[in-house]
């Protein structure tokens, strides 16, 4: 996926830096209507109504994962179709519900951080695509690294085996 992504930015610098070099070249040619409406004209934004769209863990400790479940609620009169959860580091694993979020019922989207080799402050968002337009949550905190070691080191003289 990393890898896909980088050739499409690759080609959209190396196309702006071929137009930017020759631009009479391109003058001539109309600019064509872009479509940004979403897949159903009525429905909006609103409705797609989340319990809060940032989450602050706080300090938690470096091993387990962090995790939260984010909560929405369709108030609108369609049914609510998520079409792309995506996170912004591989740190992160968004999961939720493929089914439709009928009018009226709750939605849900977990984000679990892995903190393990993360110590330090993080903040990383998870950008929601649905029929009801685009929303990006927010999770941050602290990861308190967890101590080198548990078991006392052995400094004896004495070998054991």
């Amino acid at each position: 996926m990393k890898r896909f992504f980088f050739s499409v930015c690759s080609i959209m610098c190396l196309s702006s830096i071929a137009f930017a070099q020759n631009p009479t070249q391109h003058q001539t040619v109309a600019p064509k209507a872009v479509a940004t409406a979403p897949a159903s004209a009525t429905m909006k934004a609103e409705a797609m109504a989340f319990t809060t769209d940032t989450h602050e863990f706080g300090t938690v400790p470096e091993g387990p994962a962090a995790e939260y479940e984010f909560k929405f609620k369709n108030s609108g009169k369609e049914p609510i179709i998520l079409q792309h959860v995506q996170a912004s580091c591989g740190c992160t694993t968004p999961t939720y519900s493929k089914d439709p979020i009928l009018p009226g019922k709750q939605g849900t989207i977990k984000a679990s951080y892995n903190t393990q080799g993360r110590p330090g402050s993080f903040v990383k968002t998870i950008t929601v695509v649905s029929n009801a337009g685009t929303k990006v949550l927010t999770i941050k905190g602290q990861v308190e690294k967890a101590p080198e070691t548990s078991v006392p080191e052995n400094n004896s003289m004495i070998r054991t085996n």
